[in-house]
């Protein structure tokens, strides 16, 4: 578990990280979004401790870290493994040296070095390439050495900095489904920082978005999606370009309100309302322990906005704006 508590970078008179609380529990995977210049990068160093926060508090199980000095705070920084961009493996090692390299600093023993790298190695599937430098393979594979070499120190909550950025989407979602393993197997608590949303779908259990140094909207990422038609809201599951709707229809842009949508609603509605129901466009997922979504509708403009609002609102939909909108191409209303 990691709690973050009032945490405040400030260089000079410019505060880069202004008051940031977040809380993320055992063996659950929290994401951390914003634009450039939000404090993403600033956050990843105070977090992991390369640089001391000006003021607050990083506990991990229950013991702050940033009161801890010399000795003490060099042994406290074994909690946090960071997998940093693009891996940033020592291009001269093997892949094994790499992983190898925080247990050398730390002392431990040569026969315990070498268990340890050919575990974690057999853990990210890397075995077979323990030998090869790091311009011998690919980006994916860099990544999985560089999560070895992460959790090294068996640490408690690993911090993933823009890990997959640059990465195929086949290999994002290999290093994807491998930190949901870690976390399953392990029960570490992995925080993510990233600006890629289709990351944040795939993984978090959490997501916060910072932006000019403070946390604006926090949450689950089912409860971020269905609570409301917010910034994260909207970037996290983006309501697709819709089609040409039939000429004087109508069109809503709707969103999943629960978990429990059926996926005969379309039909159901158009029964109760008594007039078809034509979809434009939809980006349906799952997300946590049930389904997300944004859809655009077509609507005989003869139905009544107010009765199918309720019916909507019955099958687990609501409106995303208070004003229907018209689809270009489309014939206005009568």
């Amino acid at each position: 578990m990691i709690e973050i508590s009032g945490l405040t970078k400030s260089y000079g008179s410019t505060t880069v990280l202004d008051g940031i609380d977040l809380t993320f529990g055992d063996a659950q995977i929290g994401a951390v979004v914003g634009p450039s210049g939000a404090g993403k990068s600033t956050l990843a160093r105070t977090v992991n401790l390369l640089e001391r926060p000006t003021s607050g508090t990083i506990t991990v199980n229950g013991r702050d870290l940033t009161a801890l000095s010399g000795r003490e705070l060099r042994a406290a920084r074994r909690e946090i493994g960071t997998v940093f961009q693009s891996a940033n493996l020592l291009r001269r090692l093997t892949a094994a040296e790499n992983v190898a390299l925080p247990l050398r600093h730390y002392g431990v023993s040569d026969v315990e070095v070498r268990r340890r790298v050919h575990e974690l190695l057999d853990r990210v599937g890397m075995l077979h390439r323990a030998a090869h430098y790091p311009s011998q393979l690919s980006g994916g594979q860099r990544q999985r050495i560089g999560i070895a070499r992460g959790l090294a120190l068996a640490p408690s909550v690993l911090l993933s900095d823009e890990a997959t950025s640059g990465l195929d989407p086949d290999s994002t979602q290999s290093i994807l489904t491998l930190l949901r393993e870690l976390r399953d197997d392990l029960g570490v608590t992995i925080l993510v920082i990233t600006h890629e949303m289709d990351v944040v779908r795939g993984i978090a259990d959490q997501v916060a978005r910072l932006d000019h140094g403070r946390i604006v909207e926090r949450g689950s990422v089912a409860d971020v999606v269905r609570r409301s038609d917010s910034e994260l809201s909207r970037a996290l599951l983006p309501l697709p370009p819709a089609v040409l709707a039939p000429p004087g229809h109508r069109t809503w842009s709707l969103r999943y309100d629960i978990a429990s949508v059926s996926p005969f609603w379309v039909a159901g509605v158009g029964r109760e309302v008594g007039a078809d129901i034509a979809v434009l466009s939809a980006l349906i997922e799952e997300a946590g322990r049930g389904s997300v979504g944004r859809v655009t509708i077509a609507v005989d403009p003869a139905v009544d906005d107010h009765v199918l609002e309720r019916v909507l609102a019955r099958h687990g939909l609501v409106p995303e704006r208070a004003v229907l909108r018209a689809v270009p191409g489309a014939e206005p209303a009568a």
